[in-house]
């Protein structure tokens, strides 16, 4: 996917979730971006040594070089761009060199294309009296046991030792359904 219509603003979106970043990408085209889209850091560099983009979202956590590792490639070929990171496994140590490396904004998934357009733009959603659609803190336990349990690749027990909790616990927690926000 990619279009370059004349007057609108080139964006670069990066992640390695195909349905991910297709959804994003057509959502934020039809917000009235040019988008084009890469699968990896490696990808997205070279589609960017052949045209100039104003925007780039690039996600964190992908195969090969990171996301925060092109966020430095990105400003070396133009230090105009605005870039904002964006990833399912946020921390503040990766948030914090994100900003160094040279993005505007951090953003933690699950995030939609309204949000990214504004982060983009530089619109406070506070500053315009909006309140931030922030999840609950329910849904962030609940992601954030998924998240470690993925990563255990599915083992329960394995997952409860590295969250320093009780299997049965965890097994109680990952039976509900996810919180709504």
């Amino acid at each position: 996917m990619s279009s370059e219509a004349a007057g609108e603003p080139t964006l670069l979106i990066v992640d390695d979730d195909a349905t991910f970043r297709t959804a994003l990408g057509q959502a934020l085209g039809k917000s009235g971006f040019a988008v084009s889209l890469a699968a990896s850091a490696e990808e997205a560099a070279a589609i960017a040594r052949g045209h100039v983009f104003e925007y780039a979202l690039v996600d964190v956590r992908m195969p090969g070089q990171s996301g925060i590792d092109l966020v430095g490639t990105l400003r070396s070929m133009d230090d105009g761009i605005r870039i904002v990171v964006f990833t399912g496994y946020g921390t503040i140590a990766n948030a914090v060199a994100a900003i160094r490396a040279g993005a505007v904004d951090y953003l933690t998934k699950p995030v939609d294309a309204a949000r990214c357009a504004r982060s983009l733009l530089g619109v406070d959603p506070l500053a315009r009296g909006e309140d931030e659609d922030l999840p609950s803190l329910e849904r962030v336990e609940w992601e954030y046991l998924q998240r470690v349990l993925a990563d255990c690749e599915g083992n329960i027990s394995e997952a409860a030792r590295k969250l320093r909790m009780h299997r049965r616990s965890l097994q109680r927690k990952l039976s509900r359904l996810p919180p709504r926000s």
